[in-house]
């Protein structure tokens, strides 16, 4: 199983509405094919209540192998739903990396 499905297979355990896990290895200097720096958009009534920073907690304590191993960066986007649609069903662009696309 690739990273990238791992990582959507541990996040069911939030009961996402909606999940999208981006691998944005290749815009980093990293080798072709890479799996070290994710985008995860997730979107779950279990946030309701919960600040930020203890959402972020939730989901690295789900992803702590994934974090302790080949994953070197991780761009979390934790919303509920009515923050969700409050943005427009939209999620922020990752900035560009300094030296991406270089291998």
């Amino acid at each position: 199983m690739s990273i990238q499905s791992t990582i959507e297979h541990k996040l069911q355990a939030l009961e996402p509405t909606y999940l999208m896990v981006e691998n944005e290895s290749h815009m980093h200097h990293v080798p072709p094919n890479s799996e070290t720096h994710f985008k995860v958009t997730v979107v779950s009534p279990r946030f309701a209540g919960i600040m930020p920073v203890k959402r972020h907690q939730q989901i690295y304590a789900l992803l702590a192998d994934e974090l302790a191993g080949p994953v070197h960066a991780l761009a979390l986007h934790p919303y509920t739903p009515e923050e969700w649609q409050a943005r427009g069903a939209a999620r922020p662009d990752s900035p560009n990396c300094r030296g991406g696309g270089q291998s």
